[in-house]
């Protein structure tokens, strides 16, 4: 990269002695003033331009690189380059807040307030074109071994790759998606980074499957069985939605809770507990042959949760046991199966689990720990592949504040901005 530097009695004049030289194809790297305005003294003001040299226009003049014994490892001129770029964009802001500027009026106007400063004016068209082209270069240093995609796709298309890859989203999906955005996006809307990325915001929301909360009609029931692997937090996901049912909503259900988990003695006791508290039914299950004898048990209720136990997506023999009360299921109940998994797990251990319950014909999934993972792909991934609608999230361990309704648009906000449980 060759530095320049230019001159004038303000950025915007040196801005334009640069583009006169140069044209558009540089880099505003830092802005300084070097002479203060005094009595009889204009101020000076000096820009730095990094610019490749393939853009030199061949009549400027050239001076000789640097001996090999002074050049440094490209990985250290890298990180100059990024601090530049970082002290740049702080100028190019302080530059924008120009807090007295000079107006432009004809006779017959005389308000400022009816004007844009002309100084400003022109401070602010550089910076629209200066800012997609710091985003760049930083997008540039953003992994060492770049996807071959980035090559193909527009500059301004790189930061919403850079954070869609880094939130943990399968590599081909991402690549799928964003040639979909590239052939559907409208031209226009190619020309901004901030444009691209809503675009693709809303693309993404649009492709995350959502169930509705329903809730049980007069005279019907709902029964929920919630499975998973050990430690996706299943007891206290029950407990949740118990407290939601029984007091969160517009009406107060009367809630039952059926126990399959008698492998883990301390599950049993804290459901108990809860179902002391909220002053619920509950019934527990050792063999098939009872699930339906529990079911009954509780038919006045509104709502049955069901909690079963835990197990690797290795263990078929507990999986199967689950199933076997499933099929042993003679009520006139229907069953919808919940398959909750912790997001903070990748993308290829949520598809084997979700492959390895899916014996259990799954309608929804929940996923918990939203509040201990930076990275949300997984799950946008997982919903893009399997297409099974995402029911709640959970987003801490605090019952039941911490349980909501899905959302695509909060799983995109977290995808690409990172987790705010405001938000939720």
């Amino acid at each position: 990269m060759k530095i320049l530097t230019f001159t004038g009695r303000s950025p915007s004049e040196a801005l334009k002695k640069a583009k006169l030289e140069i044209g558009n194809d540089g880099m505003l790297i830092e802005t300084r003033e070097i002479q203060k305005k005094a009595l009889g003294r204009e101020p000076l003001y000096e820009i730095v331009i990094g610019i490749e040299e393939d853009d030199i226009h061949p009549t400027y003049p050239k001076k000789p690189t640097k001996p090999l014994n002074q050049q440094r490892p490209i990985k250290e001129e890298s990180q100059d380059v990024l601090y530049d770029i970082s002290s740049a964009a702080a100028q190019i802001s302080e530059i924008a807040n120009v807090r007295d500027p000079l107006y432009e009026y004809s006779p017959q106007k005389i308000s400022p307030n009816s004007y844009e400063p002309k100084e400003l004016k022109e401070i602010k068209s550089e910076i629209n074109k200066l800012g997609d082209k710091v985003k760049l270069i930083q997008n540039m240093f953003w992994d060492e071994k770049a996807p071959t995609l980035q090559s193909q796709i527009p500059p301004e298309f790189a930061e919403i790759y850079r954070l869609a890859s880094q939130s943990g989203m399968d590599r081909d999906h991402l690549d799928a998606i964003m040639q979909m955005t590239l052939e559907h996006m409208p031209s226009k809307m190619k020309e901004n980074s901030s444009t691209v990325k809503r675009y693709f915001q809303t693309l993404l929301r649009k492709m995350i499957p959502i169930r509705r909360e329903s809730l049980p009609t007069v005279g019907t029931k709902k029964v929920i069985m919630l499975v998973g692997p050990t430690g996706a937090g299943k007891t206290t996901s029950i407990a949740k939605l118990a407290a939601r049912y029984s007091y969160l909503m517009q009406k107060k259900y009367k809630v039952g809770l059926v126990v399959l988990d008698t492998y883990r003695i301390g599950a049993v006791e804290q459901l108990m507990q809860y179902a002391r508290m909220m002053k619920l039914g509950i019934e527990t299950v050792v063999d098939p042959p009872e699930f339906s004898t529990a079911l009954n048990s509780l038919r006045y209720c509104d709502y049955i949760l069901i909690d079963t136990m835990g197990s690797s997506p290795y263990d078929k023999g507990k999986i199967s046991k689950i199933y076997e009360c499933l099929e042993a299921n003679d009520t006139e109940y229907s069953i919808d199966v919940v398959l909750v998994m912790p997001s903070s797990i990748k993308y290829d251990d949520l598809k084997v689990t979700y492959e390895n319950f899916s014996s259990l014909n799954i309608d929804t999934v929940m996923f918990t720990k939203l509040d201990e993972t930076r990275g949300f792909g997984n799950i946008f991934s997982l919903a893009y592949e399997t297409k099974s609608p995402i029911s709640y999230f959970s987003v801490g361990q605090e019952v039941p504040e911490d349980l909501v309704c899905a959302s695509s648009d909060f799983l995109v906000e977290c995808l690409l901005n990172g987790f705010n449980r405001s938000k939720a």
